[in-house]
């Protein structure tokens, strides 16, 4: 019995001591945007690349969003296309409950050619 309340308190130990996830993820060519926050958000819109957008009315308070990258468009409707390009830049903009500004950015500018 003792053995196994030492791996039960290892394993939680473990688990306290990992970073966290973070809050935007590319896998495979979908996003995971994550509210790790404890309030929902309103207004979500993803831009990848700076052209590239989608997005959801909510995202509640600890919720999950995926978003493949082939249903982002531009302004005039181009679909993103995986084939042609690479995700260098992803922008979250939401408004929290309290009618706050939130924004989250994954990755940054493109190096010079």
């Amino acid at each position: 019995m003792p053995v196994v309340a030492l791996v039960i308190v290892a394993a939680l130990a473990q688990a306290a001591c990992s970073p966290p996830r973070d809050p935007i993820v590319l896998d495979e060519g979908t996003l995971i945007i994550e509210n790790q926050t404890s309030r929902a958000w309103q207004n979500v819109v993803i831009t990848v690349n700076d052209h590239f957008r989608g997005g959801a009315a909510t995202l509640p308070a600890g919720g999950r969003m995926t978003a493949p990258l082939n249903q982002l468009q531009t302004a005039f409707g181009q679909k993103y296309d995986r084939t042609r390009q690479s995700v260098f830049k992803v922008d979250v903009a939401a408004i929290d409950a309290d009618g706050k500004p939130v924004k989250l950015t994954w990755g940054g500018q493109r190096k010079p050619r």
